[in-house]
């Protein structure tokens, strides 16, 4: 392999920087995508509430998810690390509707 020119160095440190903002745009929508997926979550923890279902935890629904995402997934991600970003996902969003319940059933809160 040829050493870089000065020329292709500049270049590829102006890709580099593209390529970075774009990671950022994208971690910035990410964020918030996640946001939004939070509280949808906390949304369904509510409905099940006044639906009389005691369990935060729906293993079966949880499956559902990950057996969409990895039926989604194009790659280049592997898919085993796909689905482990998921499963911490769906553990936080659950832990959010596990704490708004033992929030809402405090006495003195109402």
């Amino acid at each position: 392999m040829t050493r870089p020119t000065p020329a292709e160095r500049d270049a590829a440190a102006a890709a580099l920087e593209r390529v970075r903002d774009q990671i950022d745009e994208l971690d910035q929508l990410i964020v918030e995508l996640l946001s939004e997926r939070a509280r949808l979550g906390q949304a369904a923890g509510r409905a099940k509430a006044v639906a009389g279902r005691r369990a935060v935890r729906d293993r079966q629904r949880e499956r559902e998810v990950l057996l969409r995402v990895a039926m989604a997934n194009p790659g280049p991600l592997p898919q085993a690390d796909l689905l482990s970003i998921y499963r911490r996902i769906v553990s936080a969003t659950r832990a959010l509707e596990s704490r708004d319940r033992t929030h809402d059933e405090r006495p003195g809160d109402a």
